[in-house]
């Protein structure tokens, strides 16, 4: 007994900092409340209708889901998002409908809404929710055990949340007017089975067959929950180490939700009202928690879904046991189905470092075009970019540093490689506010400066174009070796084959930062590493002696671009020591 207060002890401080965490501008809360009303408001819309509790559950999903994924970056696109997702989910709902008598190829046609749902995602934000609203229109005709006779009800149901959803989004709660949501990276590009959402929609299809071939063996009423587990596990992963966290999570989150579920929902016996009232907590814990842990976002859904089996009379502690096992065959079959033609967590990672290292590349030719007088260079447009590409390379890079992870060396690694990016976007945001100011450019430092740092991010990553998504490696080397330069660069120091000799040896040795002098030493010797092509913009300079020599905003900014080449030049050492060796430390 003490024992179990001690964990919801440790539960409810968890839940207090999941609560209390930073939330810019309320944003969080507000995507939160608004979810709230539009759910409330679609499920009101069915009840107002005459339609029936199992068509007010299913406005209820719809408008959540509608809510939940609709994710594109402006309010124009989401709203013929939001238009388009009756399109793909009407037609689902009467496959599954019709079908639900005919088990096999009821079930061969979810595998091929699988597919297509993963596949989809290679169109971005549009196609990822289209993808999920199709899946889960198939899921809720299981879930509610719909029959072909409620369909038009159903259509109804879905048609009336859509048009609520319309009307708090769009109309009366336009968050993302004033708050923009924020961008996502351009897809790894690839083509055929090189490009990562066509592997993935190959491995999802597989995990779901696993899952629904084993839960059909657990139960021939509630199979569902293992497909839909494990669906969503590969529901914004890009790596096998990404989905095998996220599958880990989704059991932790389902366990806790299920405990609760036996103390909260079982004893409520499905009473209208206060169900009513705890599942609009459930849908706003959901929103609230999901962009900062999957694990609490799980526990409000698992919450959630025993709320609504015991609004339907089918609640039981039995019914919740199995519904941990089939999280649990859903999570399995993630593991096994990850297997097939695996993005491994290096691969997926190098491909995601390599684009920052290159944004960075980008952000400093255009600060130093900008500092050479050219009014059109705009390094903020590369400076917020970098920001989203460090974004995705951390969760990238979250396997690696997850607290049960036992590979010691590689986690270590990996929080020295966030930790260097880190720096790197730091100086990187102070260097394009410098280099916004048209007075304080103009230092013929700075422009010494930036170009060491160009030669320092030639040294890292080797010019012209490279291919992302190569085929799976069996360890990181082969991930991360494609970083190493190839050319001339890497010869330049015998004795010393990092970025910091491939730098430094045409660089004069001492103190960059002490005088003008010195910079402009600096800036003679950097041609040797610039590119010589006549044709390109980014290696006209203008020179020494047409500059201002000082300014007082250049301080800052020569404080920004050394800590910036010294951030890249101790990228070498994580990047190319063996992954599998202790890290050494940087000289």
């Amino acid at each position: 007994m003490k024992k179990g207060k001690q964990g919801l002890v440790v539960v409810g401080r968890v839940l207090r900092r999941t609560c209390v965490a930073p939330d810019p501008g309320k944003v969080r809360l507000r995507v939160a409340s608004r979810a709230v009303l539009g759910v409330v408001l679609a499920a009101a819309a069915a009840e107002l209708a005459g339609l029936s509790l199992t068509a007010s559950i299913t406005a209820g999903l719809a408008a959540l889901l509608a809510l939940f994924t609709v994710g594109d970056p402006t309010v124009r696109r989401q709203a013929v998002t939001t238009a388009l997702l009756p399109l793909v989910g009407l037609p689902v709902l009467a496959l599954a409908t019709a079908l639900h008598g005919v088990p096999l190829l009821r079930d061969t046609v979810w595998l091929l809404v699988v597919f297509a749902g993963v596949y989809a995602r290679r169109w971005g934000p549009r196609g990822h929710a289209l993808g999920i609203f199709a899946f889960m229109q198939f899921f809720v005709t299981q879930f509610l055990h719909a029959m072909p006779a409620q369909l038009p009800e159903l259509y109804a149901a879905v048609l009336l949340a859509l048009a609520a959803v319309g009307a708090v989004r769009f109309v009366a709660w336009c968050i993302e007017r004033r708050v923009p949501p924020p961008a996502a990276p351009a897809p790894l590009p690839g083509t055929g089975l090189h490009r990562p959402t066509t592997r993935q929609a190959f491995q999802a299809t597989a995990a779901c067959a696993i899952a629904l071939a084993a839960g059909q063996l657990l139960s021939q009423e509630r199979w569902y929950w293992a497909v839909g587990t494990a669906w969503w596990i590969f529901v914004n992963t890009a790596s096998r180490g990404e989905t095998l966290v996220r599958g880990f999570r989704r059991v932790v989150g389902t366990v806790t939700g299920i405990a609760a579920g036996l103390l909260v929902a079982i004893p409520l016996g499905g009473a209208p009202a206060p169900t009513a009232a705890l599942v609009a907590v459930c849908v706003f814990g959901i929103f609230y928690t999901a962009p900062l842990s999957y694990s609490w976002m799980m526990f409000f859904v698992t919450v959630m879904a025993g709320l609504l089996y015991g609004l339907l009379g089918v609640l039981h502690p039995g019914l919740l046991l199995l519904r941990f096992e089939e999280t649990a065959v859903g999570a399995l079959g993630a593991a096994v189905g990850v297997v097939l033609l695996p993005v491994t967590t290096h691969a997926a990672t190098n491909a995601w470092i390599q684009r920052a290292v290159t944004c960075v590349h980008a952000c400093t030719t255009a600060a130093a075009r900008r500092l050479a007088g050219d009014p059109d260079a705009d390094p903020a447009a590369h400076a917020a970019e970098l920001d989203l590409l460090l974004a995705r390379a951390r969760l990238t890079l979250a396997p690696l540093v997850h607290p049960m992870s036992p590979l010691r060396a590689r986690k270590a690694r990996a929080r020295r490689v966030l930790a260097l990016l880190d720096d790197c976007a730091r100086e990187i945001r102070g260097l394009a506010a410098v280099a916004a100011d048209p007075d304080a450019s103009h230092d013929a430092r700075l422009a010494a400066a930036a170009w060491r740092v160009e030669a320092a991010v030639h040294a890292l990553v080797p010019a012209g174009p490279t291919t992302t998504t190569a085929a799976p490696d069996p360890g990181v080397e082969a991930a991360v070796l494609p970083l190493a330069p190839t050319g001339p660069a890497t010869t330049t120091a015998a004795s010393d084959p990092g970025v910091e000799a491939a730098v430094h040896a045409s660089v004069p040795a001492g103190p960059a930062t002490t005088t003008a002098a010195s910079d402009r030493s600096a800036e003679a010797a950097v041609p040797a590493l610039a590119p010589t092509d006549p044709t390109n913009t980014t290696t006209a300079r203008p020179a020494a002696s047409d500059l201002p020599p000082h300014h007082p905003g250049a301080e800052a900014a020569l404080a920004h671009l050394h800590g910036l080449e010294r951030a890249l030049m101790a990228l070498a050492t994580p990047l190319r020591t063996s992954p599998r060796s202790p890290l050494a430390p940087a000289a």
